[in-house]
């Protein structure tokens, strides 16, 4: 960066200090009435400066969120039009993904971006990227760079989702998956690789899991609550990964030069514009009937990450097991009891049941606006025999059942 006249760093120095404290009001305090104080980082130099909010913003999947920057220009030569304002995403630590410019009136978005993002624009000074319909791979860091002719400075926003972190493995079995099956994979049950971060908080939370698994940055890690000799130790001198020791830790075997190593994956998932319900047919259906019943309810088959955000996030408590998209067979339970499958809560599964033999109810998922074709627990199947909406029986026979 160009250092800045003496001057300058003097009237930088005092607009620092009268700017040590930002207000921000963000999209979520706003719908609770609330305002949100926000510390800014200092800049000591240069007559272009850039204040981010330090931490973290949060926000969920579906919302509207405020990336805050604010800059200070000493426009002695120039005006403001000849600032260019450009907000970029880290993908790696040395990679950069172009997400808005804005130089004067002309203003562009890129990608996913495009309709979603735009500068607040709350007066002179203010860089805010209003970011709506926040997806799941929005989650990360994102760069507030300001430039005029001469110089730039930039700032930092992290970007975090409310959601929960899953463990999955698919049906042929654990560590079968490389680091790109594993993106698959949790992309196909509604879900991105987890990243590091939202692991140890998941394993703050109580998650204790004896599979390492792959996560977003490449390495491969699994959470331990409760410290066992087959899960890397009872702790001490040999634990590795963050809050080793009796109490467990986040065992971390380090990032993984051979890509085609095989684990399992910690996938993450944020909240749901859709619901989550459990359909409990006149009888229970082999996996094949599993998206009929569904469809009979204006409803799909629920994916993995659906049923997991479903109860961590919308409290779904059901000892029952479904049937779920990949053909796994788990319930949820938010209050753990007797005869529900242990002390503590979480998703219970049963694993991956033979899908022709084995009977289930299903747990579904329907978008929202999308109608219910069978209100008050009314379905569609064959009246005698055969199953509820299982076997190859032709649907034009169908008639109502209750459901």
């Amino acid at each position: 960066m160009v250092c800045a006249p003496a001057a300058a760093l003097g009237r930088g120095a005092l607009w620092a200090a009268a700017w040590g404290v930002l207000l921000l009001t963000g999209a979520a305090e706003a719908e609770h009435g609330r305002k949100k104080v926000v510390h800014v980082l200092e800049g000591e130099s240069g007559s272009v400066v850039v204040q981010t909010a330090p931490g973290q913003v949060v926000s969920h999947r579906g919302g509207t969120i405020v990336l805050p920057c604010r800059y200070h220009y000493e426009a002695a030569a120039h005006g403001h039009d000849s600032v260019r304002l450009k907000w970029t995403k880290v993908v790696d630590p040395l990679a950069f993904a172009d997400v808005f410019v804005a130089l004067g009136a002309q203003h562009r978005a890129f990608g996913s971006y495009r309709g979603r993002a735009e500068l607040q624009g709350d007066g002179p000074g203010d860089a805010s990227l209003v970011l709506r319909n926040v997806t799941l791979q929005d989650y990360g860091r994102y760069e507030c760079e300001v430039t005029n002719e001469l110089e730039d400075d930039t700032g930092m926003v992290k970007l975090d989702l409310e959601g929960v972190v899953f463990p999955y493995h698919p049906r042929g079995g654990r560590y079968k998956l490389t680091f790109t099956e594993a993106q698959r994979a949790c992309a196909e049950q509604d879900g991105i690789l987890a990243s590091a971060e939202q692991l140890h908080a998941a394993w703050r939370d109580g998650l204790d899991w004896c599979n390492a698994g792959w996560l977003r940055d490449g390495s491969v890690q699994y959470p331990v609550s409760q410290p066992r000799e087959p899960c890397g130790g009872l702790g001490g001198a040999g634990s590795a990964g963050a809050g080793g020791g009796a109490s467990g830790g986040v065992r971390n075997y380090g990032y993984r030069q051979n890509a085609e190593e095989l684990y399992d994956a910690f996938c993450f998932t944020s909240n749901l514009p859709g619901r989550v319900f459990f359909l409990k047919p006149l009888r229970p259906v082999p996996f094949a009937g599993a998206a009929r019943a569904c469809a009979a309810r204006g409803a799909a088959v629920a994916k993995v990450g659906q049923l997991f955000a479903a109860w961590k996030l919308q409290l779904l408590d059901r000892c029952t097991a479904g049937w779920l998209a990949d053909g796994s067979a788990r319930y949820p339970i938010v209050n753990p009891r007797a005869r529900c499958g242990g002390r503590r809560p979480g998703v219970r599964s049963l694993g991956f049941p033979d899908a022709a033999r084995r009977l289930f109810g299903v747990y579904c998922y329907r978008a929202p606006g999308a109608p219910d074709p069978a209100p008050g627990g009314w379905g569609w199947g064959w009246a005698g025999g055969g199953g509820w909406a299982g076997g190859a029986r032709d649907p034009a026979a169908w008639t109502p059942l209750r459901v």
